[in-house]
């Protein structure tokens, strides 16, 4: 099977919701962060052999620093909102940024 960046665009922004999905009905934040990690590194990984390590770099940052930026925006909107807004402009990114 062949991925795409449409397909990896979307296992980035599942792996979002997926973890903190995993984290809220475990009520385990370290396997939560555990999805969120494993995700990470297939889509980090995909994107090294296909955009070469700028765009690597600004993707897999996009991808951290999302998950960081939802905890702050939780506060304003909502854990599921923000984990939504998140994964939607981690999704977006990757499209844009990625070849």
């Amino acid at each position: 099977m062949t991925l795409t960046t449409t397909c990896i665009s979307a296992l980035a922004a599942s792996g979002l919701v997926g973890g903190y999905a995993v984290a809220r009905q475990s009520g385990n934040r370290k396997l939560g962060g555990a999805v969120l990690g494993i995700v990470g590194s297939v889509c980090g990984t995909y994107w090294a052999r296909t955009s070469g390590p700028a765009r690597t770099t600004a993707l897999v940052s996009t991808y951290v620093g999302a998950f960081g930026a939802s905890h702050p925006l939780a506060k304003k909107i909502g854990p599921w909102p923000s984990v939504a807004v998140v994964a939607a402009g981690t999704a977006i990114a990757s499209q844009l940024i990625s070849k």
